[in-house]
């Protein structure tokens, strides 16, 4: 059964739709800023959605009273925009919502819980009730008005890409006839200071795959696709492209590092290949998971180099422009890998100069219009080896 995708959104520090996310790539713009969600003491880029919470609410229709995490706004904002994309119909077809996220409410819960130690005997209880990770999933149906099947998961930064598989299985097997699936992510201070203490944020602009390459900047938004069953798919020019393979491996080497010789990024992305049906000489293009930490990078372009050979296909890390958004890392990139099919681009990777002295990888640095782009693999890698891999192609109506 072929599982094909007829409706993306995204929202990052570099657009609020899929147009201003394609005008930014061509301009070369980053969403790097100073921190302003929050206070802290800590001097690095982050690459903020551009809309307040109370903005994000005017623009979904929200009472400027009601309380919902910054994660679940940012999902319910892209989760629209794909679930319209797509002209779904919510009375003919069994439509499912996986979502994905690696902070949830903690930003909801960070600001209450100053309030509660303050004064314990006055805190207010009912923001608490949306920390849970499955929170912002259910706002997403209560939104959308979706009834049906919905679950959550959080693997890290592969938290969306596993999303997206678990929705490809559910179609295959008959369960599904569309699904919502991808992630959401929000700046909080949890995950600031944690990565912090890993020692693995840059001071400066990430430069991913680049040797002088210092540790990524954290950023937020949120990446949605709709994944259908083709025979459910009246209209096909509706169709984007087809989802034609995808895996998960685990290195299980570390509980925050991959493997110096890329194990687990290597058999996702061969699996991916042997599920697919093609041959790595296929691949025309690699939307790399390229966070720009010293480990991340060697460790990546190793495995890239062992499954390709010397026909290493063209690649490059985004999260130069929208920051590493953690669970919605896996959504955003695989829009951006549809984009890439469908626009016939192949993204700049900026920041870079001077290659990997172990690897000697160079990404392409400047955009490429007018490519020949039918097959891309998307790559998203998490902590504890959680590694996934997507393989989208140009879709035909035979």
């Amino acid at each position: 059964m072929s599982v094909v995708v007829t409706g993306i959104g995204c929202v990052s520090a570099i657009g609020c739709d899929v147009e201003e996310h394609l005008q930014a790539f061509r301009a070369g713009r980053n969403g790097l800023g100073k921190i302003s969600p929050f206070q802290s003491q800590l001097q690095v880029p982050v690459a903020e959605v551009k809309l307040s919470n109370e903005q994000l609410k005017s623009a979904l229709s929200l009472s400027d009273h009601s309380i919902y995490s910054r994660t679940a706004l940012l999902g319910m904002i892209a989760s629209q925009q794909a679930f319209q994309d797509a002209k779904l119909s919510t009375n003919s077809l069994r439509i499912g919502v996986i979502s994905s996220s690696s902070v949830g409410g903690m930003d909801l819960s960070e600001l209450h819980y100053s309030e509660y130690v303050e004064n314990p005997t006055k805190v207010r209880v009912r923001p608490f009730a949306h920390h849970d990770i499955g929170d912002h999933t259910e706002q997403i149906c209560n939104y959308l008005q979706l009834s049906g099947f919905r679950t959550s998961i959080s693997t890290a930064c592969s938290s969306a890409a596993n999303a997206i598989m678990l929705a490809a299985r559910m179609i295959k097997q008959g369960r599904l006839d569309a699904v919502i699936a991808g992630g959401t992510d929000a700046l909080c201070r949890f995950t600031l200071n944690g990565f912090n203490s890993l020692m693995i944020l840059d001071s400066e602009p990430c430069r991913p795959f680049d040797e002088s390459r210092a540790g990524l900047n954290l950023g937020e938004g949120a990446g949605y696709i709709v994944l259908q069953s083709e025979k459910t798919v009246a209209d096909k020019s509706q169709i984007y492209c087809r989802l034609i393979g995808f895996a998960n491996a685990n290195d299980a080497f570390h509980q925050t590092a991959s493997s110096p010789e890329g194990e687990g990024a290597f058999l996702a992305m061969k699996n991916a290949l042997d599920r697919a049906g093609i041959s790595p000489s296929e691949v025309d293009y690699i939307n790399a998971h390229g966070t720009g930490t010293s480990n991340n990078d060697l460790s990546e372009s190793t495995a890239i180099k062992r499954l390709f050979g010397e026909n290493i296909p063209k690649f490059s890390s985004t999260k130069s422009f929208t920051g590493h958004t953690l669970g919605a890392a896996g959504g955003l990139e695989a829009i951006f890998s549809i984009l890439s099919i469908k626009e016939k681009l192949i993204f700049p990777n900026l920041n870079f100069k001077t290659p990997i002295e172990q690897t000697k990888l160079i990404p392409v640095t400047e955009i490429l219009e007018n490519q020949a782009v039918k097959t891309v693999l998307s790559n998203s890698f998490g902590f504890g080896g959680n590694n996934a891999s997507l393989i989208f192609q140009q879709y035909r109506h035979e």
